[in-house]
């Protein structure tokens, strides 16, 4: 497999993630996970309007230290 085939399969399984929990906890599952409570305020409503962008800025992150992880080991 090429760099840039691993490349699109990890932004693909990060994009998912963040899908997942942007549009899924944020607004499919939020009935189900409502019952949890962060700092006073359901967890499928906290998803919708903070988590999802704290979970980006996580991605952004991983994907940095992953990417820079597989040029190490496509330079080998």
């Amino acid at each position: 497999m090429t760099f840039w085939q691993k490349n699109l399969i990890l932004l693909s399984c990060l994009l998912f993630f963040w899908f997942l929990c942007s549009f899924g906890f944020g607004i499919l599952f939020s009935e189900y996970i409502s019952f949890i409570k962060i700092g006073g305020f359901e967890l499928g409503f906290w998803f919708s309007q903070q988590g999802s962008i704290y979970v980006f800025i996580i991605l952004i992150f991983t994907y940095s230290y992953l990417v820079e992880r597989l040029e190490r080991k496509e330079k080998k």
